[in-house]
């Protein structure tokens, strides 16, 4: 059934990408902005506009939204993606970010803190069903993008060995993934859990909203 409901909930949000294919420059300017400025990162065939319910909500609540154009449908390798990130934030010359990243952008937020990052201008990033140990389904989908979740996977690997950063990363899994059944949570990491189930309907969990605003609260004192 989570499949059913992860799945209404894509098509909707793509249907809806279609229509109102715009609108991001909107966000980056609140009324009365607050700090930090944070990027979205959505997962792998997502476009932006997949993002647009918490981009509104983050924007509502006085936060500058950033999105990375050049992503697309985030089909490249995570290097690929993570530099693509790091230059956009250095082309609008951002600093202090804080990376809100769904799936697949959850591992390109966190190659780009440890890779791409010299001038230390990402903060921190909240990471929201992201494969961090890889996805064992994964194994069987012949589709080169997805492949990169096997678990054994080098880059996935050799990112899940650089531990240093992930101090500065918070992890919010839903209780039951089927994209993810050996779980996303993150050694070292604030790992928190929300009670609705699924990988992809979770973005418009109301209660999803609200663990972000405390990271993003918690990023103030630390």
């Amino acid at each position: 059934m989570s499949w059913l409901f992860d799945y209404t909930y894509a098509s909707r949000q793509q249907l809806a990408s279609l229509l109102h294919p715009g609108g991001a420059e909107a966000f980056r300017s609140p009324p009365h902005p607050l700090t930090p400025a944070v990027v979205l990162l959505p997962g792998i065939y997502e476009r932006w506009q997949f993002m647009r319910p918490l981009a509104t909500a983050l924007h509502r609540q006085g936060y500058p939204v950033h999105v990375v154009h050049r992503l697309g449908l985030n089909r490249g390798t995570i290097p690929a993606m993570a530099r693509r990130v790091a230059a956009h934030i250095e082309q609008q010359g951002l600093s202090q970010v804080v990376l809100i990243a769904h799936s697949k952008g959850g591992l390109i937020g966190k190659y780009a803190m440890v890779h791409d990052d010299p001038d230390h201008r990402i903060r921190a990033m909240v990471a929201i069903n992201t494969p961090f140990a890889g996805s064992t389904p994964a194994r069987w989908i012949p589709l080169t993008a997805v492949r990169a979740f096997v678990p054994t996977d080098a880059t996935l690997t050799a990112l899940a060995d650089q531990t240093a950063v992930n101090a500065r990363i918070t992890a919010i899994n839903s209780s039951f993934d089927p994209h993810i059944p050996n779980h996303g949570k993150l050694p070292g990491a604030v790992n928190a859990a929300l009670a609705t189930p699924g990988h992809l309907r979770v973005l418009g969990d109301p209660q999803l909203l609200l663990a972000i605003l405390e990271a993003l609260r918690r990023t103030q004192h630390e």
